[in-house]
């Protein structure tokens, strides 16, 4: 299943398009609980699961029920719907993580997310790292607050190299068939700079 196809489901399920970031969209449940993020392409999210994985039941970190890549370097997945938290105090959050402030649970998603960060910039090309900016600290249901997405990728430089040599990506990223399909494309270039992204990735070596 492609992330069209995904989303497309996901629709037709009931849920509700709630949110369109970077890299990927977000699709709420019928019954409000849960959120489906798909997105077409996005290597630095699996680091966001691995550490999900790695600290389960830490109250930072949301709950995923469900997660599995998709056809041509997608991923799926389903977490527990988080709100938007007061401004003030996700501010004062992504201090305390930046710092290294914060309390002890918060301190061990620090801790682990820094592991994660040195084992996928070891393998993963065009990694930037951790970025935890106020933006993705969040509310849980339950009033918790909780982070999520804090890896990125170095997008300004991997799309620049799809302009310069696309076969260089293809190479690196081989699962990166829908590379061109993020939203940050669809919302902020313009159509001569898609048309040049594709012909880009088009073209043979």
């Amino acid at each position: 299943m492609t992330h069209r196809e995904a989303t497309a489901e996901l629709v037709l399920a009931g849920w509700t398009p709630c949110g369109v970031g970077d890299w990927a969209v977000g699709l709420r449940s019928p019954d409000g609980m849960w959120v489906a993020r798909v997105c077409p392409f996005d290597p630095a999210y699996a680091a966001f699961l691995e550490l999900c994985r790695r600290r389960p039941g830490n109250p930072y970190l949301p709950r995923v029920v469900f997660d599995t890549p998709l056809d041509g370097g997608g991923t799926l997945a389903v977490l527990e719907f988080l709100a938007p938290l007061d401004p003030a105090r996700a501010k004062e959050v992504a201090r305390q993580w930046r710092t290294g402030g914060g309390d002890a649970a918060l301190t061990e998603v620090r801790r682990t997310a820094v592991e994660v960060d040195a084992e996928f910039r070891a393998r993963t090309p065009w990694w930037d790292g951790i970025d935890l900016n106020p933006g993705n600290v969040r509310r849980a249901l339950d009033g918790r607050v909780a982070v999520i997405d804090v890896f990125c990728m170095d997008g300004v430089s991997l799309y620049e190299q799809i302009l310069k040599d696309a076969s260089v990506v293809r190479g690196r990223l081989p699962e990166s068939r829908h590379i061109l399909d993020i939203p940050c494309i669809a919302r902020e270039s313009t159509p001569v700079e898609i048309e040049a992204l594709r012909l880009a990735w088009r073209r043979l070596p």
